[in-house]
């Protein structure tokens, strides 16, 4: 049986490979919201794609802080 990715999945696979975050912050807030909601996926690969995604999501965001 051949599994096509999601368009959540594809995504997910392009942000985790981004090295630095060059949009701005409200971008990066709503791209780790949407992420979000994947943190609980049934599907083991989905979930951990999301917990790595969102996780350097946060982190871009909080380097993108004021005083950083």
């Amino acid at each position: 049986m051949i599994t096509t990715a999601t368009p959540g999945e594809k995504a997910a696979s392009q942000l985790l490979h981004l090295r630095s975050a060059t949009r701005p912050v409200r971008v990066l807030v709503a791209a780790a919201a949407l992420i979000a909601g994947h943190l609980d996926d049934p599907g083991p690969a989905t979930r951990e794609a999301a917990e790595a995604v969102h996780t350097h999501l946060l982190a871009a965001i909080e380097d993108a802080l004021p005083g950083r």
